[in-house]
Order: structure tokens, then sequence, then C-alpha cells
């Protein structure tokens, strides 16, 4: 396991958007305790699948991996690299599972030493390693990755060209990009809710930063970096059902939620439950594939 702390090389971060991605990663720099009480165990902090009946909170997001492998055509021993790796589910899974040499990029400190513990407890310290900054910015080897994924972080990343273009070039041909959003349903709903109260409130309260493109956005950002589209999939229900088992969760673990932080409990409580409210009416989940072909 090896845990890097990059110094960003690229251009300095400016205005607002600088501001609000330094309290965006103090969200995910909270103690690891609060994720592990309403996530599932591998805490994936992003939708899970449910397409079979019966399925817990645990078995959706080992299934949301194993779909993320799929997509990206992973079959055993690529070299991978995760944007915004939060607790390493994804690292953690692909090294372990299909014997991949890892690579997460996080700017959130806390989650590298989680990560770094996890791979030892499960034997792949060699395979998995993290580097700590922002994608944007840090040094990627050129060209060397056979699969990138952005799950769920690409909406906390203000320039949304240069990351497909930096995504572009980390891939070797052929490589494939998956990425995973919420978006707003369209431009319009894009200009209309996104300074709604309640919009302000998970974006100011919770990350701090946030744009919510629709994915019309993703797509031309995607295809003017020069990837090939390779699919799109349709994950609102499967975000709805995540969400409604983390509140479960944070219901049955308030006492606990409020003892690391008071009012933590009511705080997560009712951002889960503005993100579940606009499913399908102003919001959508998507899963976007891309290839490096040329």
């Amino acid at each position: 396991m090896t845990v890097t702390a990059t110094t960003p090389a690229g251009p300095a971060r400016t205005g607002t958007a600088a501001a609000g991605v330094a309290d965006t990663n103090q969200h995910y720099d909270l103690d690891p305790e609060i994720f592990g009480l309403f996530l599932d165990p591998r805490r994936k902090y992003s939708s899970g699948l449910y397409r079979s009946e019966g399925l817990t909170l645990e078995d959706a997001q080992l299934a949301k991996l194993r779909f993320v492998a799929d997509r990206l055509g992973l079959r055993g021993g690529e070299r991978t690299l995760d944007v915004g790796c939060g607790w390493g589910s994804v690292v953690l899974y692909l090294a372990g599972e299909l014997g991949c040499r890892a690579v997460g990029i996080s700017p959130a400190g806390r989650q590298h030493a989680y990560i770094a513990a996890r791979a030892a407890e499960l034997g792949v310290a060699e395979l998995v390693e993290t580097r700590q900054g922002h994608f944007e910015t840090l040094d990627v080897e050129p060209a060397s990755f056979d699969a990138v994924s952005l799950l769920g972080s690409i909406v906390h990343m203000p320039d949304l060209d240069l990351v497909f273009r930096r995504a572009r070039a980390a891939l070797r041909r052929n490589g494939r990009l998956y990425v995973s959003e919420s978006c707003f349903r369209n431009a319009a709903a894009h200009t209309e809710f996104d300074r709604r109260g309640g919009t302000e409130f998970v974006r100011d309260s919770i990350f701090g930063w946030g744009d919510m493109r629709p994915l019309s956005e993703l797509v031309r950002a995607a295809e003017d970096a020069g990837f090939s589209i390779i699919s799109v999939d349709d994950l609102t229900e499967d975000y709805r059902r995540t969400i409604e088992d983390w509140l479960v969760n944070v219901a049955d673990r308030a006492d606990r939620l409020d003892a690391i932080t008071p009012g933590l409990a009511a705080t997560l409580t009712r951002y889960l439950q503005v993100a579940n409210a606009g499913w399908g009416f102003t919001t959508k989940h998507y899963a976007l594939v891309c290839q490096k072909s040329r």
C-alpha cells in the first residue's frame, strides 16, 4: 500500500470554486466512523445496483462494483485509476477480486489512512496506491492506465472539460472511462432549480461546492475531449433505493451519530430526503462509459 501526498503541479484554483472545493473536502474529511454508521460495510458513498429482489444495501453495493468492472471491460490484472476514491470501495474491490493494480486519488486526508489500513487487512497492500490531492492538478502518468473511474466525484470538480481531457490523457489506447453522476434532468431544470432552497442547502451545508450538470454537458465534454461514447445507463431508481437504505441506517444510529457531532443525524436526514425528493422530476443518476478509441 502506497500513500502519496502530492504537491499540486498545475494552475492554482481561484475564486469561489477554490473555497467551495476546500469546503467539499471538509465533508469527506469528517470522522470515518460517521460514514461507517450509515453506509454499507465497504463504505461505498454512491449508488448501489438493485436489479434483483431482496437485495440488502451491502448486496447492492457489491453488485454495483461488479457492474463498474464489467462496464470498464476489466478481466484481471489491469492498471486502474479511481478519481475521488472515497473510502476505497472501488480500489479495494478491483485489487482484491481482480488482482488489478489500483490507484486512488482523493484530496481528503483521512480517507488515505483508512484505505491503507483496509488494504493491509485484506492482503492487497502491494496492489493499492493512493495519492492525496486534486485530479485536475496532480501529476498522473500519461497513457498508463487501462481504466479510469469517477463515481459521484465529477460533481465537485469545477472544470468539466479539464477533467475529461486529463482522464483521456491518463488512459492507454482503447482504455475506458466510467463516470456515474447525479444530474439535473435537462438544461432548463439546471437553470431553474440550481438556486432553489433544497439545492443550496445540500451544496452549502453538506458539500460546500457542487454542480449537477445535465447529462448533455457530460456527453459534450467527453466528446470534446476525444472520447467515443460506449453506453449510458439510467441508475436513478437504484440511487433512490440506496438513499432509502442510508436513511434507515441514520435513523437506527441517530444517537451514535449525534454523539460524534451534535445534530448530525438531523442534518444527514434532511440532506438525504432532499436528494431523494427530486429523482425522476428534477434530477437523474446516470452511468456514462467512454472509450479512448484513437
